[in-house]
């Protein structure tokens, strides 16, 4: 029994160490069970993920498209206080510069192929004008048609 227990805390922990707690976004049409275990944020391991004035951000996140894919468009921005304020920079911008192969080697593009394993990359960089803060970040990626591939929201604050 002991074994069993401790095997289970043992299992617990790597999963915590592995994966970043987020959260698929409301408007999103494909649940993903499996979401945490796509995602990378910086150094975060558990929410509110830190992110440091001066620093850029890496984000990485697995992609298997249900459709084919032509055009991805980044919709990146904060939630604070309830209110949507876009990354300038960031929301609206090409997102399939940021599609690699999956493992991670090579820069492939748009279009992607249904039922494809991909890499998308990305980093925000967190300017030292932007205030100590709680917020909400919500990260998607909106294909051709206006419809979202994947879409989560991760809590967050800015840090000095």
């Amino acid at each position: 029994m002991k074994i069993v227990v401790c095997s289970l805390l043992v299992l617990s922990v790597i999963s915590c160490i592995q994966a970043v707690s987020v959260s698929q976004c409301h408007d999103d049409e494909t649940p993903l069970d499996d979401l945490s275990d796509r995602i990378k944020i910086g150094n975060c391991r558990k929410p509110p993920c830190r992110l440091r004035k001066n620093a850029k951000i890496a984000f990485e996140m697995k992609l298997s498209p249900d459709r084919d894919i032509t055009k991805l468009t980044n919709s990146i921005s904060a939630f604070v206080s309830g209110l949507p304020l876009p990354f300038p920079g960031y929301d609206q911008t090409d997102a399939c510069k940021g599609i690699y192969s999956s493992d991670g080697k090579t820069q492939v593009g748009c279009p992607l192929n249904k039922g494809e394993d991909y890499l998308y990359r990305n980093e925000i960089e967190v300017l030292q004008v932007y205030p100590r803060l709680k917020l909400v970040v919500h990260w998607g990626l909106v294909d051709q048609d206006g419809k979202y591939l994947i879409c989560l929201e991760v809590p967050a604050r800015i840090t000095n």
